[in-house]
């Protein structure tokens, strides 16, 4: 086991004038985020990167004290370390410190008080270059007794910038034209409001599909213009989810998404063997996760859908993860099917079907990712918990998508997700003609808006004309 790391003082007889220490730390992006985020400072020369372009120092800068509490730690840890009281500082701010430059805090003791077992340090804060950016002098009383304490561990602290990969989605399908959309059943106002943000963002043209009287109403009530839009008016949610399949099956429409109905209304339309959207592909539902602890979306599937897939079955589930993946700009995919442990077992389904999935993409029957399975969920997402098990594979600790089992583990994985660890989640269903966009009556405007960049963007690929 490797020894704990110490902190260790020096008294005020162990010290003497002209003693200097010093630290080094490069200024992260993160640091400006943590220090606005304890000290409350939200000043938009240091977090708005627009505002901070125009002002005198031409970009984002740390808050002042920031190299301040460089000085602060030196003193704290190092000269004269455990034990020592702050009573005075002086700082003088020279330049600014940029994200990438690397600071270095120096004090050299200037003033030993026999008396009152004081120092007088002077204080200075250099960047890579040279160039002195603070200035300063600080007094402190120094210890007395000597102090040997282990390291403290400090915790690991996920910034998360919510929306952030929203926003890549909706630019990049900016690029596109909008995806003429079917709204199904859109009565009240959550569903209106998710249409006409999402045309205003340029990402969809929709078109109304319900009783006009019930849209209009619903429209007046929440105080939006319906002015433009195209209403195809239908007597109830059952006929204006048939409307809106016949729209996908005519070519009028390249997208449905949900309104002021029930998920099974929409799917029974969509599912008809007659005059459905049914293709040969099996449909399934896929979840992108933006969750705060992951510094990439997470697709998840199925969630919704598919009770208890067969193999031929998750065959199709893992073929239309993996087309939207791509579609969204990751070349290739790197897909997790999920079971209990990361080992073969003839008592756990599960991990036999994903040995099949897994022989089925070596073969050529699942194309454009890398499959790997089973994998337990701590091995599929976490690098350290895959070294523990010595699991050597590409996609272990890396995944990009991960397969379910069957859609209770699913269900409970995504709401895990998104009620314990905070992530936003924008869903699709694929292996229709169209993509079907399932919201729900929680959904946020941003999660409402990613779910059409999805459909969009997913339509562009599929080269359903727009």
């Amino acid at each position: 086991m490797e020894p704990l790391r110490f902190i260790e003082n020096r008294t005020f007889d162990e010290i003497a004038v002209g003693d200097t220490a010093s630290l080094t730390r490069t200024l992260q992006a993160q640091d400006i985020s943590l220090f606005a985020l304890a000290s409350g400072d939200v000043n938009p020369a240091h977090l708005d990167k627009e505002f901070a372009a125009t002002d005198r120092f031409h970009g984002v800068i740390a808050h002042g004290l920031w190299g301040g509490s460089l000085i602060s730690a030196v003193l704290g840890t190092e000269l004269p370390g455990p034990g020592t009281i702050y009573l005075g500082q002086s700082l003088r701010f020279l330049h600014p410190v940029r994200i990438g430059d690397a600071v270095t805090a120096r004090v050299t003791v200037r003033e030993k008080d026999g008396s009152r077992q004081r120092l007088l340090l002077d204080c200075v804060c250099l960047n890579g270059r040279g160039e002195t950016v603070i200035t300063g002098e600080a007094e402190v009383l120094a210890p007395t007794e000597k102090v040997r304490r282990p390291r403290a561990l400090l915790p690991e602290v996920h910034l998360h910038e919510r929306g952030v990969h929203w926003n890549h989605l909706i630019e990049a399908a900016r690029k596109f034209s909008p995806a003429l959309t079917a709204i199904v059943h859109p009565c009240d106002a959550a569903s209106l409001e998710g249409a006409l943000t999402a045309r205003d963002a340029g990402l969809i043209v929709p078109v109304l599909v319900g009783p006009r009287a019930k849209i209009e109403a619903a429209a007046h009530v929440a105080r939006l213009a319906l002015d433009g839009i195209e209403i195809v008016d239908a007597p109830h949610s059952h006929a204006a989810a048939e409307r809106a399949v016949e729209l996908a099956r005519a070519g009028q429409v390249t997208a449905l998404m949900k309104g002021a109905l029930h998920t099974d209304e929409v799917l029974a339309a969509v599912v008809s063997r007659t005059s459905g959207l049914r293709t040969e592909r099996r449909m399934s539902h896929v979840y992108v996760l933006d969750v705060p602890s992951c510094p990439k979306p997470l697709f998840l599937t199925d969630a919704a859908v598919n009770i208890a897939p067969s193999l031929e079955e998750k065959r199709d589930i893992v073929q239309n993860a993996i087309d939207l993946a791509r579609a969204l700009g990751i070349a290739q995919p790197k897909v997790a099917i999920l079971s209990a442990v990361e080992t073969i077992s003839t008592k756990l389904g599960s991990t036999l079907d994903a040995a099949a999935l897994c022989k089925m993409a070596e073969r050529g029957q699942i194309t454009g990712g890398l499959v790997d399975g089973p994998l337990a969920f701590d091995n599929a997402v976490s690098r350290a918990a895959a070294a523990v098990k010595a699991i050597a594979s590409p996609v272990a600790g890396d995944a990009d998508v991960l397969v379910v089992p069957d859609l209770v583990s699913g269900n409970m994985l995504a709401k895990q997700l998104i009620h314990l660890a905070g992530a936003d989640a924008a869903g699709i269903l694929l292996g229709a003609r169209v993509p079907i966009i399932l919201t729900s009556r929680s959904d946020s405007a941003e999660v409402r808006m990613a779910s059409c960049a999805l459909a969009q963007l997913f339509a562009h690929r599929a080269g359903i004309p727009c």
